[in-house]
């Protein structure tokens, strides 16, 4: 069992847990809606997966223990908002991902990205301008 002394620990130096894959899925919920029960949770995570209700609540408060989301309990219903920071998480497990699968290189890693993802318009000129700013640094 984690305690909060733990959780407050890796809080204040920074170590976020890295999330699961069914953790990031609820954590991308409360970053795009913000705070959440667990039923309204569950009925987002419901339209793209088979989830029990039961399994949600679990993984939410399995969440708390590890420190990425924190809960109001101040009513019946309890409120859960995301603790880690969306920006931070993704750069973490990009860099993970970089290193663990492509040796590494960001741009074998981003050839791969566009070579299996048909990019928009917007985004191809997005990457141009990011680029073009890189490259003047």
């Amino acid at each position: 069992m984690i305690t909060k002394q733990f959780v407050q620990i890796m809080m204040n130096t920074n170590i976020s847990p890295k999330p699961t894959e069914s953790e990031l899925e609820i954590l991308q919920i409360l970053w795009e809606k913000g705070d959440c029960t667990v039923r309204e949770v569950h009925e987002i995570l419901e339209k793209n997966k088979e989830a029990g209700y039961t399994t949600t609540l679990k993984l939410m408060q399995i969440m708390h223990e590890k420190g990425l989301v924190s809960r109001d309990t101040s009513s019946k219903t309890h409120i859960y908002h995301a603790l880690v920071n969306q920006q931070k998480t993704q750069q973490q497990l990009v860099n993970k991902m970089i290193d663990n699968v492509f040796n590494g290189s960001a741009a074998r890693l981003v050839m791969q990205a566009l070579g299996n993802h048909t990019a928009s318009e917007d985004e191809i000129n997005s990457i141009k301008k990011y680029l073009d700013e890189l490259s003047k640094k």
